[in-house]
């Protein structure tokens, strides 16, 4: 892939990213009256839609600095190449995540 094709790619998928945080970081406009009881109510179903965002939310952040680490790669002009061993990344592996940034064994 050219440079340019692959620094175009991440730069989509940095803004997918950014974007999908953001909704998950938006306050809920309608909350109502939360009550928290021994049955499984609004309260709860909301504390568990809260802990399921901020886990998400936390594997995005995960991905968006795989995304940053692998344009800072590019303009290295080392991306391709392991983090850990520095060999080459498997075309394929960069083909589906072309913001790998290290080989299969230290992924």
């Amino acid at each position: 892939m050219a440079q340019e094709r692959i620094s175009a790619k991440l730069r989509v998928k940095e803004a997918d990213l950014l974007e999908q945080m953001e909704r998950l970081t938006r306050p809920e406009q309608d909350q109502g009256a939360i009550s928290f009881g021994k049955r499984i109510g609004d309260g709860t179903a909301m504390a568990v839609d809260r802990l399921t965002a901020v886990g998400a939310h936390n594997n995005l952040q995960d991905i968006l600095d795989q995304v940053r680490r692998a344009l800072s790669k590019l303009d290295e002009d080392t991306y391709g190449r392991c983090d850990e061993c520095g060999t080459q990344i498997a075309p394929g592996r960069l083909e589906v995540r072309p913001w790998s940034t290290h080989c299969v064994a230290h992924g």
